[in-house]
């Protein structure tokens, strides 16, 4: 009778009879962090993920959806009570309505929520210190500790310095936008607790510009990760990453191991209705073995690399452009209301 004592079969064994009779979703939390990349109240409630993220983008989709009316509904009653007017107003009840979803969403996830700062002030140092700590008193007023919440700040060397002053006074960041490697050194050299590397974007440059399908092993935005990933392990960062806007479930399976993985509700739907193995592609001990060399970054070195990566220009840019464009549709949608 054949005997299994190595080490690899073991654990290949192991994940074999752990994979009976769980979904993908229930066997990619056994080593992942899923974070659910959505302002839905029922998603989250469906697929029971630790942390959440929201953008612009999904809180303008939320806030039009008749289930989310109560949020907006309290905000512009609130609104009635403040000595602001005009435009002054109009952010403040946007800030608002930013931690209103916040604090909703806290009442069903255990971890964290992802607060996202305003894109215009992406290069704006000072700007978002100052938005960010007014989202952590808004945050506050309503009893949630700083340690719930991670601030959303696209990774701008702007940005990145901002984060790096907040992160030194206990308010941790989410370093969103983030299409290159370095990019992600910045990051961790700045201390941000947390990066979010955009899988999908990534992907859909290199598809538009070459032509090319991408297998989930060789997908562009995969290879990034793994490559971020490998890098902090093995010099020992404590910043956290987190893949973020997959198109398929292959490209999250091919992360399975990475610290957290953020997910839309169509594709943690997808992973709950299959039962297929799931097989741990990350881990510190992996990345730890891989061949790389370190580097340091001065704002010059970081603008230089950023260029050559036409990539990484084009999608943040974009990135910025797209998420300052649905916040001014939210605050068209909110100006008739008050």
């Amino acid at each position: 009778m054949y005997v299994c004592s190595d080490e690899n079969c073991q654990n290949a064994l192991f994940g074999a009879m752990l994979s009976r009779h769980m979904n993908q979703l229930e066997q990619l939390k056994q080593f992942t962090v899923v974070v659910a990349d959505t302002g839905d109240f029922e998603s989250l409630k469906q697929y029971a993920p630790r942390d959440a993220t929201t953008n612009p983008s999904l809180i303008l989709k939320a806030a039009q959806m008749p289930g989310y009316q109560f949020v907006l509904d309290k905000v512009i009653a609130d609104s009635k009570k403040l000595s602001l007017s005009g435009e002054a107003k109009l952010r403040q009840v946007m800030d608002e309505l930013l931690v209103a979803f916040g604090i909703e969403i806290l009442k069903i996830v255990p971890g964290r929520v992802s607060t996202e700062t305003d894109a215009n002030f992406s290069f704006d140092t000072q700007a978002l210190v100052a938005k960010a700590k007014k989202f952590i008193d808004l945050y506050q007023k309503q009893g949630i500790g700083r340690e719930r919440v991670l601030i959303k700040i696209a990774s701008t060397w702007e940005g990145i310095r901002a984060a790096e002053i907040l992160e030194r006074e206990g308010i941790h960041c989410n370093l969103t936008l983030l299409f290159s490697f370095p990019q992600a050194v910045a990051c961790a050299e700045a201390g941000v607790r947390l990066i979010s590397p955009f899988v999908g974007r990534i992907m859909d440059w290199y598809k538009k510009s070459t032509g090319k399908e991408f297998a989930p092993a060789e997908d562009p935005g995969v290879v990034s990760v793994k490559e971020i990933y490998a890098y902090y392990k093995t010099f020992g960062y404590k910043t956290e990453v987190m893949g973020a806007s997959f198109r398929n479930t292959g490209e999250i399976l091919e992360l399975a191991g990475c610290d957290l993985l953020t997910i839309s509700p169509q594709l943690l739907g997808e992973l709950k209705s299959t039962e297929k193995p799931v097989e741990r592609k990350l881990s510190p001990e992996k990345a730890r073995d891989a061949k790389v060399q370190k580097i340091s970054l001065d704002e010059k070195k970081f603008r230089w690399l950023f260029n050559e990566n036409a990539m990484a220009t084009e999608k943040t840019a974009e990135g910025i452009r797209l998420f300052n464009a649905d916040a001014m549709k939210l605050e068209k949608f909110i100006v008739p209301k008050l």
